[in-house]
């Protein structure tokens, strides 16, 4: 085993012991800061609790408190009543409330006189609340979805009092389980944009800082207004005011109908250098894969790559409005990093320049994303017989949702301010749930010896994931270092793959996947393929076996068919073995059988943040 490899698999040990649960009494000991990112320390951007308007119609009870305790470790009683407790605990996490109705639902359930009023609407939903029905309350969640898209519901629920007091309470709980070095709790929201009957461009906004600053201002909601760009003036008046930092990271584009990455303004107008520039400042990480399927591409998009169809949700917008063609050409990761090439190369600006982000959208307040340990979107997908048959929302069923995802920071510390500056700067991965790590440099100076010292190496000779390649020396190509290695208590290595994207001299963009290293005595065929790693799953069992694959797969990369004039983007893709997927655990758990179309075997994967090639 060479130092890089061995120092790879020290650093993602340290991360899960790192997170190992506290005393709530222990001393916050002063942290202290590493040279380098030495660890890869995972979390969830994209965490709701029973604070959330629809998890609580949904019949969910749980606290912002409650979340944190489950993060870090801690056995929590779940909403249905059951015992959750994550098999491994996280490093960070961010409760991310929706903003739009933030505080409201425990006045609903509560039938507050100045909420319900003499409103049918809000007497009907407070009557749900207190209903046992499950499939009552999801029937009401989607009314309460359609008046929010259609901007009809009640005054009393927009009522800016009630997300005040929700607000500076879930600043103070952040702050009480902020352990700096041990577990980062940040403070943060969704700002929930439905535009045009459920196009989703939600954005998660993270704060750097603390509570002191976070509630000079309370969050901004969409019920003025549900332009992104109004969220960037939002952001930038919190940071003149208090000096403190944000950034915003878009959802997964598969449910926008084609507005997540459209080539304009919300408005409709033509793109500008200053609406892109504005966009790339506020925007640095993008949603590739959660629980609502993946946003890395579509095999319309990427009809050459193998692993391109995958966790589809490719039949409507969020409110289950159907896609239109063309729709999903301006949805998908992939596209809009060369799309961003175009813009650039016209604008000035790459409003696309977005790295590699992993969360789950769960609406449990529990970010259970193993496959043997997931604990669903809402309530009614909590772990039990049924829960694989039941809806989702008007187009989608249970049993589409995926245990999906992490995010890996590469980070100097485990505080927020350092994790917050590492994902600013895009040195960040989206796991698909696994916490298998990834390192990802590109050069021009790279050759084979740098394979032993290569975060040493990288660092000093390149640029890492996120970072920025500049005009080529003469006769030079870039050359990349890619590392991956596997989760410690999970599944081996099926192969790394280095993506990259490209605009020609005519606008034209175009895409190749490069087998970079792989487990076995495969070879790559003359069109580039290789075979498939092979298949060890049981399904009667739902059991698998490391007998294939990799622990570890590391590579030197050169570009063969660089073009020093043309803007390039790169990014790492590393598959794991076949696993059983958590609908195959669930088949042998409760002794029942997945519904027809329901996928029990996968592939989990890791991507890295983007490295960019500009000729200027």
């Amino acid at each position: 085993m060479n130092p890089s490899v061995r120092f790879l698999f020290t650093a993602c040990v340290a991360s899960v012991i790192a997170a190992a649960p506290q005393a709530a009494a222990a001393a916050k000991e002063s942290v202290k800061q590493t040279a380098y990112p030495e660890h890869a320390y995972f979390g969830d951007t994209h965490v709701h609790t029973g604070w959330s308007g629809d998890a609580g119609t949904d019949g969910t009870i749980t606290s912002p408190e409650d979340a944190f305790r489950f993060a870090r470790g801690d056995a929590i009683k779940s909403n249905s009543g059951q015992t959750a407790k994550m098999l491994r605990p996280l490093d960070w996490m961010v409760i991310a409330d929706h903003s739009d109705g933030m505080g409201t639902i425990n006045e609903v359930r509560d039938a507050n006189p100045d909420m319900i009023k003499d409103d049918p609407f809000m007497k009907e939903w407070s009557a749900v609340l207190k209903s046992e029905d499950e499939k009552a309350r999801l029937e009401f969640l989607l009314k309460v979805v359609d008046r929010q898209v259609a901007g009809t519901l009640p005054k009393s629920f927009t009522d800016p009092r009630w997300i005040k007091s929700a607000w500076d309470k879930t600043c103070d709980i952040a702050e009480k389980y902020n352990d700096p070095g041990r577990f980062t709790a940040f403070i943060g929201y969704e700002w929930t944009s439905n535009a045009d009957d459920g196009n989703n461009l939600h954005r998660n906004v993270i704060y750097r800082g603390g509570a002191e600053n976070a509630k000079k201002m309370i969050p901004l909601t969409t019920f003025a207004s549900t332009d992104p760009a109004t969220l960037w003036e939002w952001m930038a008046q919190f940071e003149a005011k208090t000096g403190d930092r944000l950034l915003a990271i878009p959802h997964n584009g598969n449910l926008s109908n084609g507005r997540m990455f459209e080539l304009q303004q919300f408005n409709g107008k033509p793109m500008t250098p200053a609406y892109a520039a504005e966009r790339q400042k506020w925007e640095r990480l993008f949603e590739v894969t959660q629980i609502k399927g993946q946003s890395e591409s579509h095999p319309s998009l990427s009809p050459n790559d193998e692993f391109s169809n995958w966790d589809m949700w490719d039949r409507s917008n969020l409110n289950g409005v159907p896609k239109q063609p063309g729709m999903v050409k301006t949805e998908y990761w992939r596209q809009a990093l060369k799309d961003g090439l175009v813009l650039e190369n016209k604008l000035g600006y790459n409003p696309f320049k977005l790295g590699a982000n992993g969360a789950s959208d769960t609406h449990t307040g529990f970010s259970g994303m193993e496959e043997d340990n997931y604990w669903g979107k809402f309530k009614a997908l909590e772990p039990g017989p049924k829960r694989m048959y039941g809806g989702f929302n008007k187009t989608y069923v249970a049993f589409e949702t995926e245990a999906a995802g992490f995010m890996g920071v590469w980070s100097t510390a485990n505080t927020r301010e350092a994790l917050w500056d590492a994902m600013h700067r895009r040195e960040t991965f989206a796991t698909t749930g696994s916490r298998m790590t990834v390192r990802f440099f590109g050069g021009f100076d790279f050759d084979s010896s740098d394979l032993d010292s290569l975060v040493e190496s990288g660092y000093k000779k390149g640029v890492p994931m996120g970072g920025d390649l500049k005009a080529a020396p003469a006769g030079k190509a870039p050359t990349f270092l890619v590392a991956a290695m596997k989760d410690p208590t999970g599944a081996n290595l099926d192969r790394t793959q280095v993506v990259k994207g490209w605009v020609d001299a005519n606008g034209e963009t175009h895409e190749q996947i490069y087998n970079i290293s792989w487990s076995g005595n495969r070879k790559v065929g003359a069109n580039g393929e290789l075979a498939a790693v092979g298949n060890t799953v049981d399904l009667e069992t739902a059991t698998y076996t490391n007998t294939i694959g990799a622990p570890q797969l590391i590579g030197l990369w050169k570009d063969p068919s660089f073009d020093a004039k043309q803007r390039a983007v790169y990014y790492v893709r590393v598959l794991e073995i076949p696993t059983p997927r958590w609908t195959a655990y669930d088949q042998v758990r409760f002794k029942v059988k997945a519904p027809k179309g329901a996928e029990l075997i996968h592939q989990e994967r890791a991507f890295t943040s983007p490295i960019w090639y500009s000729p200027r």
